[in-house]
């Protein structure tokens, strides 16, 4: 069999890898969309016929690992897609709420491609392309193997990410040179969640695998120990917001990362330490992925639970506000109180907060919370990395609002906890470990650290390549 590396190749997003068995099968994890500047060509030609693929397994919802599959179907792919139902779930939300943004996105680029007397670009898809992709998805359980084709089986495990996140055991069965028949097992770790992630449980170990596919966002680093992040976010609260009487703007991923910071929000107002000012949920689709979140504890952690079942809801506090109407969340732009405001995207790449980011960014009252990854490419990734001078919606804006950093709430692990889940395997029995989701420079290191932890074999594809297994 082969497999093509078609995103996530030397990069963070676009995630999507075309297995293509002996017998001519061909299977597709995930189907990405890149995210960041430039990526329009991107995103418009896959690289191969969608129509060819017959089946997917899609590892969590995030739009870096889903965001084309509806484009994928409205250019001819029909096969089923198994994944948890977790994620179909939040899929409808996400996928449906991607449609809506570049719809909106759309029309202001094609305003300012007009007046360069440049072409219009088409919409990557529309809403019915999606309620079409998610007429396809298959519910799966973890720790229940599935039968994908006849040459195939898989197996998902909790990879602790996000919410239905799922890591990916494939068996192949093909034909060798002899004529007898051989076992593969292809194992894709899709992103690696954290061991100590406050809502989901831990990653899981998988079964051996001859061949690993695997992330490395974090290669090259370790997570700063973070001793009380509830203090650290209270600290930034008390400052920003009592004395400083400004505005607190985080970008986050509207599941997961949103939860995780109204969870400790919860706590805090639960412990009579957050201070009495309004806290803005400002995204239906957060809102609707609170619901979904709160309709699966099935996967939350026990720790969570006993809270809940304790306080009666993580995700509701006095002066705790889920903003839907747009009118509502201009509204908030108008205000000159002092608030908290969360809205995804975590790239600040789209939606609600790049509005709220472009009308508050160039305040010196203003704080900006980074509390995830962003692509070097996105306006996350320019505000994490100190830029002085960004582009919002095509103007400049001059950054004078103080960046604040808390990686304790990423969602990745980082080198020395994705070494630890890969720990359940014998190195000396995998024959190649193939890098994927992350910048070179830091696949370069994650490569040095797994070759001295024994794994011989390590690649970095590139966008295209195509490997024999």
């Amino acid at each position: 069999m082969t497999i093509q590396f078609f995103g996530a190749a030397r990069t963070v997003t676009g995630s999507k890898h075309l297995i293509t068995t002996n017998g001519g099968k061909q299977i597709l994890l995930d189907c990405g969309l890149f995210q960041g500047i430039n990526t329009d060509e991107l995103n418009q030609q896959f690289g191969f016929d969608p129509s060819q693929v017959d089946y997917m397994v899609l590892s969590h919802a995030h739009i870096d690992h889903t965001g084309l599959i509806p484009r994928l179907v409205r250019q001819g792919f029909s096969g089923p897609i198994y994944t948890t139902s977790s994620t179909i779930d939040l899929c409808e939300i996400m996928l449906m709420d991607s449609a809506r943004i570049q719809e909106r996105d759309l029309e202001r680029v094609n305003e300012r491609r007009k007046r360069r007397g440049q072409a219009e670009l088409e919409a990557l898809y529309d809403v019915d392309d999606v309620q079409k992709a998610l007429d396809l998805m298959r519910p799966v359980e973890y720790h229940h193997p599935f039968v994908i084709c006849e040459e195939a089986m898989g197996l998902l495990t909790d990879a602790g990410h996000l919410l239905g996140s799922a890591s990916v055991s494939l068996t192949i069965r093909e034909k060798n040179r002899n004529g007898g028949v051989e076992e593969k097992h292809l194992f894709f770790s899709g992103d690696i969640g954290r061991p100590d992630d406050k809502i989901l449980r831990s990653p899981e170990p998988f079964p051996q695998a001859d061949y690993i596919i695997c992330e490395s966002t974090y290669g090259d680093r370790r997570h700063e120990a973070e001793p009380d992040m509830k203090a650290h976010l209270l600290r930034i609260v008390q400052q920003t917001c009592v004395e400083n009487h400004g505005k607190l703007i985080i970008p986050a991923f509207a599941v997961d990362r949103t939860q995780e910071l109204i969870y400790a929000l919860d706590q805090l107002s639960s412990e009579g330490r957050l201070p009495r000012l309004p806290v803005y949920i400002d995204s239906p689709m957060a809102v609707s992925a609170t619901r979904v979140m709160q309709s699966h504890e099935e996967d939350f952690n026990p720790e969570i639970l006993a809270y809940i079942n304790k306080d009666g809801d993580a995700f509701n506090f006095p002066n705790l506000h889920y903003i839907s109407d747009v009118m509502e969340s201009k509204a908030i732009n108008d205000s000159r109180e002092p608030c908290i405001i969360i809205a995804p995207s975590g790239m600040a790449e789209a939606g609600r907060i790049k509005h709220h980011i472009k009308n508050n960014i160039e305040k010196p009252t203003t704080t900006i919370l980074m509390v995830g990854y962003a692509s070097p490419s996105s306006l996350g990734g320019a505000l994490k990395r100190g830029d002085k001078e960004v582009t919002i919606f095509g103007d400049r804006y001059q950054v004078r609002a103080r960046i604040e950093i808390m990686d304790s709430f990423s969602a990745h692990g980082d080198y020395y906890e994705m070494l630890e889940f890969l720990s359940c395997q014998d190195p000396a029995k995998v024959k190649t470990v193939f890098l994927v989701h992350g910048e070179y420079d830091k696949q370069v290191i994650w490569k040095e650290k797994l070759q001295a932890a024994g794994f011989k074999h390590v690649e970095i594809p590139d966008m295209k390549e195509k490997v024999s297994l």
